[in-house]
């Protein structure tokens, strides 16, 4: 596979993965209804009610986009391992907030005539399966970057702070072709190293 379509790959689905989370974080996760109770009470519950970690890694996860991107060599490694770690919070802090004692807990933290209901029922959406799919696409760009990022090229020459390698890089003055190619990097050929 070309290094430039492994990298591509690799941002893609880094920016879905943590554009899911994000998404998903937001709707509705969970509802609790207490039929039992003094009156009939139904609380519905999104995933930022349950619980900030999964919002939070999503964030992250779209910052370390950036840094993936930006980062050569092994900078770009240590972010791909960051990444496999975000992606994995992301997907088990998504599975473990859906369970019934803690959808109770939270519940109960924002109505306390859930308290007194005898009959809870507690139901679950798909939208933290989203989110937990977000995270493993965001393990999946990890890993990739990790193991082949280094490989990958790094951004353009020009983002380098001023005369960082252009000494190697200055063309021969007899070389039209090297002349060419420096006025395209934005160089100027005719400027002297001092």
């Amino acid at each position: 596979m070309d290094v430039r379509r492994e990298r591509a790959g690799a941002v893609s689905a880094c920016a879905a993965g943590a554009g899911l989370v994000l998404l998903a974080a937001g709707r509705q996760w969970a509802s609790v209804r207490a039929h039992g109770a003094i009156t009939p009470i139904d609380r519905t519950l999104t995933g930022n009610d349950l619980t900030g970690a999964v919002s939070a890694l999503g964030w992250a996860g779209l910052a370390a986009l950036a840094a993936l991107v930006a980062a050569r060599g092994r900078a770009r490694v240590a972010v791909g391992a960051l990444l496999v770690l975000l992606g994995a919070a992301a997907a088990a802090a998504a599975a473990a907030a859906v369970r019934r004692p803690h959808v109770l807990a939270a519940a109960e933290e924002r109505s306390t005539l859930l308290r007194l209901g005898s009959d809870l029922a507690v139901t679950t959406t798909g939208w933290w399966t989203v989110a937990a799919t977000g995270g493993v696409l965001l393990a999946a760009a990890g890993l990739l970057t990790a193991l082949r990022g280094h490989r990958w090229p790094g951004m353009s020459a020009r983002y380098d702070r001023p005369g960082a390698g252009r000494a190697a890089q200055r063309p021969a003055p007899d070389d039209p072709a090297g002349l060419w190619k420096s006025l395209d990097r934005g160089e100027d050929p005719t400027a002297r190293d001092e």
